[in-house]
């Protein structure tokens, strides 16, 4: 059996890392380069890095800051934001990236996740879906949060995985930055659609949501989170030990 994994997520906004409540009211916490580098040495399996406002403002990702992101670690990196092509694929991964998260450059040309799929294998692809209820319903929002676009949030990442991506993180936004646990509800449906490794993201708070998760819901691959490990609520070495003490497999 593999490891869980423990995943550190940096949002970056004109160069710094940033972070908010239900994907608004951000504010400023940190560079991502130096956050990168201590995030590398402290036992974090893999680090996501998104500029979160590149696809918003209709922008290609900063690539100056992500280069010097990428030369900082030496855990695997994935990197989103502005993704709308398999060249944007290209461009990421020659700075530095070891996967390319899409989110809203799919929902406008899904054919993208094929191509790029195809191009550089499935487990370079992540397809990021942030899921927010609406009347009832999981709804895919896009352009960082702002939009919603009406597709139904499950069937929208089974057909993703059939395309070729090969990771999901379901990013909850009603549950992001609240601090009240993971979005269990969302995670069990997608976990009961797709076979491909699933990472949740949004509600952590505390190192026990973290046990609640992976007991709840074996099939979850890894947990990502943001303000908690920025601002030192949880050390990763203490969560992964508690997790084994929980008979939970992480990795080394």
């Amino acid at each position: 059996m593999i490891g869980k994994r423990i995943i550190p997520c940096l949002d970056v906004r004109d160069g710094r890392v940033v972070k908010g409540v239900n994907f608004a009211g951000l504010r400023d916490v940190s560079s991502p380069v130096e956050l990168a580098r201590h995030y590398s040495g402290c036992g974090a399996d893999e680090l996501v890095f998104y500029d979160i406002t590149a696809s918003a403002e209709g922008r290609k990702l900063f690539t100056d800051v992500l280069r010097q992101t990428a030369e900082s670690v030496f855990i695997p990196l994935t990197v989103g934001g502005g993704i709308n092509s398999v060249e944007d694929f290209d461009r990421v991964l020659k700075c530095g990236a070891d996967k390319v998260s899409v989110n809203s450059g799919a929902i406008r040309d899904p054919s993208v996740i094929s191509a790029a799929a195809k191009r550089y294998g499935n487990q370079c692809v992540v397809l990021s879906v942030d899921v927010k209820r609406v009347d009832g319903a999981f709804h895919v929002f896009a352009k960082g949060g702002r939009e919603d676009t009406g597709l139904e949030a499950i069937s929208w990442i089974r057909r993703g995985v059939s395309m070729g991506a090969g990771e999901i993180v379901v990013n909850s936004m009603d549950t992001d930055g609240v601090k009240g646990g993971f979005d269990l509800p969302l995670l069990s449906a997608v976990c009961d659609a797709v076979r491909v490794p699933v990472i949740a993201s949004g509600g952590a708070g505390c190192i026990q949501d973290f046990v609640t998760l992976f007991h709840a819901l074996p099939r979850v691959d890894a947990g990502l989170a943001a303000s908690i490990f920025h601002f030192g609520e949880v050390d990763i070495g203490e969560l992964k030990q508690t997790l084994m003490q929980n008979d939970i497999l992480v990795r080394g």
